[in-house]
């Protein structure tokens, strides 16, 4: 790879970053109180891949020690978001399912999100954003795959 190519690699991950951590804040700024990311991407990853799996799963598929994953979850059963129930293939272990709580959190925190979309609409239009859709997708399935 020639620095020029290493420049552009770079720049595209840095501005991902940057858009991350903008809109990790927006987040944030509109989830109840006592409610953190962490907490919601659980609940959104448990929606969006499927609710049953093992906390060692959600460990490996967030890329955080067990004992980080355990905290989290432990945030969301205080909450009411999520049940632990035993693993049917492991009777030592527990797998974590999605309340209706949980569901409804995942929605009515999307739908917070409202006026910063709007803000985005004024400047880019849902065409824009789903034509970078599919490489970015790309990009995150190889990006998966490449870190097992």
């Amino acid at each position: 790879m020639d620095s020029d190519d290493r420049l552009v690699f770079f720049r595209f991950f840095n501005e991902i970053g940057i858009i991350s951590q903008l809109s990790r804040s927006a987040m944030e700024a509109r989830l109840p109180k006592g409610l953190t990311l962490p907490h919601f991407s659980v609940v959104n990853h448990l929606i969006r891949v499927r609710d049953g799996q093992t906390p060692l799963a959600l460990a490996r598929a967030f890329q955080v020690p067990k004992t980080t994953m355990t905290h989290t979850l432990s945030g969301l059963l205080d909450q009411g978001m999520v049940e632990m129930r035993p693993n049917p293939k492991d009777g030592r272990s527990k797998t974590v399912w999605l309340t209706d709580k949980g569901r409804s959190f995942r929605e009515d925190a999307i739908v917070a999100l409202d006026p910063d979309m709007m803000a985005l609409a004024d400047h880019f239009s849902s065409e824009q954003l789903q034509k970078a859709l599919p490489l970015l997708e790309e990009i995150r399935k190889f990006m998966d795959a490449y870190r097992d």
